[in-house]
Order: structure tokens, then sequence, then C-alpha cells
């Protein structure tokens, strides 16, 4: 008798199949655990470490439709000198933030006025925040902010098509922005306010980083709610399991709703027991705010002098 042999699965087939496969997500307890980070009780120097590097961590922002290369000049000042008026209290220097992130209109600006200050220029693309664009204008956006001077791109995925199911076509349109970047690092959003339940975060999560994600990133900063401290550490628990997996790291970005100190020194905790001090940089993990940085200057002022400063003294940008 004549043995039949199986064709083999397309390649497609076996991709879906993987990303159903994605381990399923236990909610209470997974927002149980997030709760505990927010009880660890942090000593008055390792607060104040932990506030400069939440400071130098930040991706400042400005993504509104009223920018103008003034206001782009004014947060690239802010982020090469967060406040002038803490050396000259204190006599200590602050640490720059991380990042500007821009339209790629404003790509240029930011790259001029930031010089060689070492602070990268990042770009949203891909028809953000929405993503509903063909595919060869999201590759033209890409590679326009990269030519424009992006050190990083932070593009949407297409929510509707993962809400469809149709994974393999997220995971293709992020491989080939992953192309467009060239030299820039991929942020790739996920957009988690839209995408439901804990199990469609992990499943995005694990798209995003087999197609080439260098930092999976919670949201726009459009949608509500946007980055939380449960759908976050789904997310770092998904870079934790690539990890062992593949033995690369990838970063990580909540961005959105992150305003105070207290929240982002409690993120910090998170980073640090779920994927450990590797990940405590800037180069693998950011906060996506702009107010952000202006409470961790604040506490710092407070934390030397003992008195909060009034908030006219911090630009409002």
């Amino acid at each position: 008798m004549a043995v039949q042999h199986k064709k083999p699965a397309p390649a497609a087939t076996v991709r879906n199949n993987y990303f159903h496969s994605s381990p399923p997500i236990d909610q209470v307890g997974v927002e149980e655990r997030a709760s505990r980070f927010t009880k660890r009780s942090i000593k008055k120097e390792s607060k104040k470490n932990g506030l400069l590097l939440v400071l130098n961590m930040i991706d400042l922002t400005t993504l509104e439709g009223k920018d103008t290369d003034g206001k782009v000049k004014q947060l690239c000042y802010k982020a090469m000198h967060p406040h002038d008026a803490y050396t000259t209290l204190t006599g200590e220097e602050l640490p720059t933030v991380a990042a500007i992130c821009v339209y790629p209109s404003m790509v240029k600006v930011a790259k001029k006025a930031l010089g060689d200050s070492g602070i990268k220029v990042a770009s949203v693309a891909t028809a953000f925040p929405s993503g509903q664009a063909p595919a060869d204008i999201k590759i033209r956006d890409t590679k326009y902010a990269v030519n424009e001077g992006a050190d990083e791109v932070d593009m949407v995925i297409s929510r509707g098509k993962f809400h469809a199911g149709e994974y393999n076509f997220v995971f293709d349109e992020i491989a080939a922005i992953k192309e467009a970047c060239g030299d820039a690092r991929l942020k790739v959003i996920l957009e988690t306010g839209e995408l439901g339940t804990l199990d469609k975060v992990r499943r995005a999560s694990d798209i995003a980083m087999e197609a080439g994600a260098d930092f999976i990133k919670t949201s726009t900063g459009k949608i509500q709610p946007a980055a939380t401290m449960p759908v976050t550490l789904v997310m770092l628990e998904a870079i934790r399991d690539f990890y062992y997996k593949t033995g690369k790291m990838i970063g990580m970005k909540p961005a959105g709703g992150i305003s105070k100190s207290k929240l982002a020194l409690h993120y910090l905790v998170m980073v640090k027991e779920v994927l450990g001090e590797d990940w405590l940089n800037n180069e693998w993990f950011r906060f996506g705010a702009s107010s952000l940085a202006n409470d961790v200057l604040m506490q710092l002022v407070k934390g030397k002098t003992g008195l909060y400063q009034a908030a006219n003294y911090f630009s409002a940008d």
C-alpha cells in the first residue's frame, strides 16, 4: 500500500497557528500582581535616583495639528535643559530626556534644534493615530520620516485587521515597515485601549516582536484607556518570554496616562522585577509623556529644597 505524504502547511497557516497559540492571560491574576507593585516602599535616595532615571527615559512628545516650528524648538530646548533653575538651586546637572517625538513634518526641525545633544528624534508614522491608510502610503510616510533624520519610528498597527483575525496581514505590515526603517529603531504601537482584552494584548505583542519590532508600545495617547499597569505587565511578560525563546531584547514603552512621578516609579519597580536591571535604561524602556517631566522636576526640587515650586516655574511643554 502506497504511503500518502501530507503536503507541508503553507507558511501563512503556520504563522496563523502560532499567533493563535499565545498563552491565555489570567486577568484577575495580572491585576492582582500589578497592584502589588504599587505597594513597594521606595526610600529617599532610591526615590531620587529613580526620578532621575524616569526623566532620562521620557520621550517628550508633541503630536498636535497646531504644532509649529517654534513649539518644537521650545520642546527641544526643554529636552536638553529640563529645568535650569534646578541647577542654579542645587549645583547639580540633570539628565536630558531620551527623545523628542514629533510628526514626520517636524523631524528636520527637531533634528537641527537638538544638534549633537545625543537626544534621539522619534517620529510617528503609518497614518498615526488611526493607521487607516494603504500600505504604500504607510511605507512612504515611514521613509519620509527616516530621510528627514528620524532615529526612531513609532508606527501603529492596523487594529481593524487584527480584530478581523487577519494576523498575517498585521505581521507582514510590521515587517514591511521595519524594512522601510533602515537603521532607525521601530516602536510598534498596539493601541491597547482598542484591543479590548489582555489576551489580545498578548497576541498583538507576540506578533509585533516576531515581525521585527525593536520596541512594543501601549498607546498613541489619543485613545482611552491608554497605558495601564496590568496591560504593561502583560507586555513585559511577553518580552520576557520572547527573550527566553530567542535571546533578543525588546524594548517597552508605556504611553499616555502616566503623568505622576509616583506612578512612573511603580512602573520601574515592575520592569525590574519582571525583566531585570538590564532593561532599566532608556535604550530598552521609555515613557511616552510630556506632563510627566514637569512632575518629576517638581519632585526633585522638593527633595532638594523641601519646598514645591508652583506650576508656573515650569514650561507648559
